[in-house]
């Protein structure tokens, strides 16, 4: 059992954030690959094993039955913590997660916006308390009853709450950054149910991989988002990054004239110019017209793009 202790400072700053990072759903997914799964990702995994198969030296095959895949989930959420990203999960990424960021990310918003009405309705403790039925609120303690037995003290840092779609084997999982100041990451479980998976498992869109290639997985990703305008920590909710990170990569994409920002009062605020919304029209078509197995480019977001909450 994780026991998370809180002060009244921690309560206070307890918040939600859409993500806890595609670095995070990736090692969640490799869990979930060599498990029996439900019938909502029964889908998503088939779509893989076909991504899987053409690829000449594939990733190493996923933990299966009678193999420890909790280990396996263990070594990958210690590569998060270290900083570091291992090819199998640059694979796990590319293959499982990558093509369904979009949806994902939608599929999360949603999830977010309801529990934090949850919040706005009756405080962080009412949050925490249905957050999941193994997951317990004995003030000033959150209790998760799976996952190694530890005791997690926030020490008025406070607590990032960020819901997994890929999390469905465990009820939480907690993240932590090397840096001691940097609040903890719970990623609680928000896996779909039959009717969800049908949208978020479908057309999968692989334009990412070579728009990745020309500017960068991060900002490929930002991109994307800024589809919708949106202000410097939106997008960083939205990718998973810290708000410096999201800040400096607008001034990339600035500069070369990908997208425009204005600032309205004390908010700066991002948008596609017409160069950046041509750059991802263009990606979309060369992907739609290139072979459906293509391998896809072996490149793995930058960490700081694949970062939990920081």
């Amino acid at each position: 059992m994780q026991r998370i202790h809180f002060t009244a400072a921690d309560v206070a700053r307890t918040r939600l954030k859409i993500t806890a990072g595609p670095l995070v759903e990736s090692a969640f997914a490799h869990g979930l690959l060599g498990r029996g799964v439900s019938a909502p990702f029964a889908r998503w995994r088939s779509q893989v094993g076909d991504r899987l198969r053409p690829l000449a030296g594939g990733p190493a095959a996923p933990a299966g039955p009678g193999t420890d895949g909790e280990a396996a989930l263990g070594a990958l959420l210690r590569i998060i913590e270290q900083g570091a990203a291992g090819g199998d999960l640059t694979r796990v990424w590319q293959t499982a997660v990558a093509p369904y960021w979009d949806h994902l990310l939608a599929f999360l918003e949603v999830e977010c916006e309801a529990r934090g009405r949850v919040l706005m309705g009756g405080g962080a403790e009412l949050l925490l308390t249905t957050l999941h039925s193994r997951i317990t609120w004995r003030a000033p303690v959150l209790e998760i009853h799976d996952g190694p037995d530890t005791d997690i003290h926030l020490d008025g840092r406070g607590l990032v709450l960020a819901p997994s779609v890929f999390l469905a084997h465990r009820a939480g999982r907690v993240t932590r950054s090397l840096d001691p100041s940097a609040p903890v990451v719970l990623a609680f479980a928000a896996p779909p149910d039959s009717h969800q998976a049908t949208a978020l498992w479908d057309k999968p869109d692989d334009s990412g991989q070579s728009l990745g290639a020309l500017v960068g997985q991060t900002r490929a990703a930002a991109l994307h988002v800024l589809r919708a305008s949106c202000t410097t920590t939106q997008l960083a909710d939205r990718l998973g990054i810290s708000a410096a990170g999201a800040s400096q990569h607008t001034a990339v994409l600035r500069r070369t004239g990908l997208i425009t920002t204005r600032r309205v009062r004390n908010t700066v605020l991002h948008t596609l110019t017409p160069l950046g919304a041509a750059l991802l029209k263009g990606m979309a078509v060369q992907s739609a017209a290139g072979s459906r197995h293509r391998p896809p480019a072996a490149v793995l977001p930058p960490v700081g793009f694949l970062q939990h909450a920081s």
